[in-house]
C-alpha cells in the first residue's frame, strides 16, 4: 500500500512536464510565466513541510497519510473548475493544494517505511519504494502525453486536463479509504513522540546541511531540464516533433534518471562494502 503512494506522487510530479507546454499554449504564456507551475508545486514542499510534521506528530503516520491523500485528491479535483473558468491562477492554486497533500504524504510515508521492519534493512525498503516512485515518474509523461497533449486542438483547450486529473482525484480518495481501513502496526497509528526540549537540533549537523544543499541542487537541475524538454523537442531546428510525440519521449528522460540513480546507489553500497573489508 505504501509503495503505491510513492508510485502515485512520482507520476504526478512528472505530469507537470506535460502540463507546462499545454498551459503555455492555452494561456499564451512566456517561459517565465510557465515556470510558475513548477514553482507553485515545489514551493509547497518548502512551505508545508514543517506544518506537515506537526500534523503527523499529532495524528500519527496512518491518519496523516489518509489526510494527505484527501488533500491531494482535492487539489487534483480543483483542476476541473480551473479549466471551466479558464484561469491560470486557479490552476496554480490547485497545484499548490495538491502538492501540499503530497508533502504530507512524504513526511508520513517515508519514516513509516523505515519503521515497518528491521532497522538494519530500513535503507533497502526505502530504496525499493523510491524505485516505484521513479517508475511512476517514468510512466507519467507517456500517459499524460496522450491524454493532455494528444489531438489537434489539445493545446488550446484547458478542458483536456479534466480527465487525467479527475482520475487522479478518484484514485487518491480510494487510496484514502483503503489506508483508513488498513490494519497497520501500532507505530503507524499512534502519534509520534514530540522532540524533547533541549535536544540538539538536526540542523546543527553539518553533513545534514550539506545533504540538503545537494538535494536542492540535484532536484532543481533535474526538474528544470525536464520542464522544457517538450518545447525543446518541438523546435523546428532541433526535433520538429509534435507536443504529443515529444511528451512521450519524456519517459526516456525520467527512465534514464531512474537507471542512473540506481547505479549510483549501487556504487555507494559497493564502496561501503569495500571500505569495511578487512
Amino acid at each position: 500500500m505504501l509503495t503505491s503512494l510513492f508510485f502515485m506522487w512520482g507520476l504526478i510530479t512528472s505530469l507537470n512536464d506535460i502540463l507546462m507546454p499545454h498551459l503555455k499554449a492555452a494561456f499564451e504564456l512566456t517561459y517565465t510565466q510557465t515556470t510558475l507551475i513548477q514553482f507553485c508545486f515545489f514551493s509547497a514542499y518548502f512551505v508545508m513541510s514543517f506544518p506537515s510534521g506537526a500534523v503527523v506528530r499529532r495524528l500519527g503516520y496512518q491518519r496523516g497519510i489518509v489526510l494527505g491523500l484527501v488533500i491531494a485528491g482535492l487539489g487534483a479535483a480543483l483542476f476541473y473548475p480551473a479549466s471551466q473558468w479558464h484561469s491560470y491562477g486557479f490552476f496554480l492554486g490547485a497545484l499548490f493544494v495538491m502538492a501540499s497533500g503530497i508533502t504530507l504524504l512524504q513526511v508520513a510515508a517515508n519514516p513509516l517505511v523505515a519503521l515497518l521492519g528491521s532497522a538494519s534493512t530500513a535503507s533497502s525498503r526505502l530504496t525499493l519504494t523510491q524505485a516505484f516512485n521513479s517508475l511512476g515518474t517514468t510512466i507519467g509523461p507517456y500517459i499524460g502525453a496522450g491524454l493532455i497533449l494528444g489531438g489537434t486542438a489539445a493545446m488550446t483547450e484547458t478542458s483536456r486536463v479534466n480527465l487525467p486529473y479527475l482520475g487522479l482525484a478518484v484514485a487518491f480518495w480510494l487510496l484514502a479509504v483503503v489506508m483508513s481501513r488498513a490494519r497497520l502496526p501500532a507505530q503507524a497509528q499512534a502519534p509520534t513522540t514530540p522532540q524533547r526540549s533541549g535536544a540538539p537540533s538536526l540542523l546543527s549537523h553539518r553533513p545534514l546541511l550539506l545533504g540538503i544543499g545537494a538535494i536542492f541542487l540535484y532536484v532543481g537541475g533535474e526538474v528544470s531540464i525536464g520542464s522544457f524538454l517538450v518545447n525543446l523537442f518541438g523546435e523546428p531546428n532541433i526535433g520538429a516533433l509534435s507536443h504529443e510525440d515529444a511528451g512521450r519521449l519524456m519517459s526516456l528522460y525520467w527512465g534514464g534518471a531512474m537507471v542512473g540513480a540506481s547505479l549510483a546507489h549501487g556504487s555507494c553500497i559497493a564502496s561501503k562494502q569495500v571500505e569495511y573489508l578487512p
